[in-house]
């Protein structure tokens, strides 16, 4: 009860991600539906009433990170036996029954298909007691992305959409399919209609997200070619697609890529993450011919040789992953290419590694995501222990990569020293609250002061003036678009 009204005091909520953005944006929308079921945001993890812990399972310490947060909760839920414990997440698929087995003070585990249930699930276990509810069959559009579920952005002009859950790919390495299930990608029409209120909201940034997001739609046209054309066809699959009599099975990425940045309103679309296999000629197409598709394409590579690459089971050698590379550069101004590599891939000889460095060498990346191999249980890579390379040798091979990749990324940055660059307001600067900071079209960190205070979401011309590994320094020059949607006055519990 609070003193000051004599109304209830509201219970509040604390989410936790771990891992990729597809784990952010459920998280965006647990808390959402915690929301609309009249919590308010803790103060801490420790003071919440219902924690939710939201899990990755692709590295090898993602077990470790979760058992380790539990075991704190549980000395804090001794303290307050009020508090509710869910756990979310790709690791809850998959470790289901292991979770409430080492750590039985949760109370709820739900899988990765269960986002939409979790107040259900909570308001269930409070009858009942712990519960774990896990879907495992593929699911149709309607089961994968039930509609009108709340969402509670941490950020206001930027938002995540996804268009895609789960892979239809086999790579030897990832857990993805195993947790996410097979690809289902979402109606064309409900994916513009998310997008044109997000817009009305006064959202100006979106990243579609898919596990293979520019595989997008495949099933939708295979499924559509096998039936009789109908009205639905074209909120289904777009107008493109339904008004070509050849009715093609084909991804629909690029269609939906044009239809998103011609909405009013929005001026960037990112998307991450695509599969070099899937980099069709009509996407690279409508990066460079449409305005607000940003600059910036995120290209996994994984590894340079041909023989770790079929082991991968990736589908498709080096020399054509630099080809497709080099059209998007050659059609698309000012690209910025990032990648992902992993390092220590069973059976990688030194003579693979150097092979991976030649390819890197030659990509010119402006930076990457590296990671030394971890086994998952359940995936291929997992099962050729007699083939793994000492971690000692991973870890020296890690240091020269970074090598490698760090000269080109600031080569990259330096380059762009003297250029003038538009950048959305991100916040004040981590280290000097006096600095702001601010992130290009492609992606890359600008720092900069600023003698007014610019609401994040402000569109700025800023001239870079110096350059780092890591970001870009700069001079602020004008404002271009101050943000349109509104301040949110964060609710204080008690």
């Amino acid at each position: 009860m609070d003193p000051h009204d004599g109304q209830p005091t509201p219970r509040t909520y604390a989410v936790t991600t771990f891992g990729c953005q597809m784990n952010e944006h459920d998280s965006e929308r647990i808390a959402g539906l915690l929301e609309a079921d009249g919590l308010v945001p803790a103060a801490s993890e420790d003071t919440a009433d219902v924690v939710v812990l939201n899990t990755c399972c692709i590295r090898e310490n993602a077990d470790n990170k979760l058992y380790g947060t539990l075991g704190h909760l549980k000395a804090a839920k001794a303290r307050r036996p009020g508090m509710e414990i869910v756990v979310g997440g790709c690791l809850a698929q998959k470790d289901r029954d292991l979770i409430q087995q080492r750590a039985p003070h949760v109370d709820v585990v739900l899988g990765t298909h269960n986002v939409h249930r979790a107040v259900d699930l909570l308001h269930e276990s409070r009858r009942s007691g712990p519960l774990t509810e896990i879907v495992e069959q593929t699911l149709d559009d309607a089961e994968a992305f039930p509609s009108a579920l709340p969402v509670k952005r941490e950020v206001d002009h930027s938002a995540w959409v996804t268009i895609q859950i789960g892979c239809d790919n086999n790579c030897a390495f990832c857990i993805v399919p195993a947790v996410r299930g097979q690809e289902v990608s979402r109606s064309f029409g409900d994916l513009l209609d998310e997008v044109r209120a997000l817009a009305a909201d006064g959202v100006t940034e979106v990243t579609l997200l898919g596990q293979n997001v520019n595989s997008y739609g495949r099933d939708i046209t295979t499924r559509l070619r096998a039936a009789e054309p109908s009205v639905d066809d074209a909120v289904l699959a777009g107008e493109m697609w339904s008004g070509d009599d050849r009715r093609r099975p084909r991804p629909l990425f690029a269609d939906l890529l044009r239809a998103v940045g011609a909405l009013d309103g929005i001026r960037r679309v990112r998307y991450t993450s695509p599969h070099p296999k899937d980099l069709r000629p009509e996407t690279i197409a409508a990066m460079a011919e449409v305005d607000a598709v940003c600059e910036h394409l995120h290209l996994p590579l994984q590894a340079g040789s041909d023989r770790v690459l079929a082991a991968m089971h990736r589908g498709y050698t080096a020399e054509r992953y630099l080809e497709k590379l080099a059209a998007a550069r050659a059609t698309i101004d000012d690209l910025a290419v990032t990648t992902d590599l992993i390092v220590g891939f069973p059976g990688e000889t030194e003579d693979d590694f150097e092979q991976t460095l030649e390819v890197v060498a030659a990509a010119e990346y402006d930076s990457a995501y590296t990671f030394i191999f971890s086994p998952r249980e359940g995936t291929e890579a997992a099962g050729m222990s007699e083939a793994f390379v000492p971690h000692d040798v991973a870890v020296a091979r890690f240091d020269r990569l970074r090598a490698v990749l760090e000269r080109s990324g600031v080569r990259k940055h330096r380059e762009r020293i003297g250029r003038v660059e538009e950048v959305v307001v991100e916040g004040p600067s981590k280290r000097d609250r006096t600095v702001l900071t601010g992130r290009t079209r492609q992606n890359k960190l600008v720092h900069f002061p600023s003698a007014e205070p610019l609401r994040m979401g402000t569109y700025a011309h800023v001239l870079v003036t110096d350059a780092a590994a890591h970001h870009l320094r700069g001079e602020l020059r004008e404002v271009l678009a101050r943000p349109t949607h509104r301040t949110r006055i964060p609710v204080v519990a008690g």
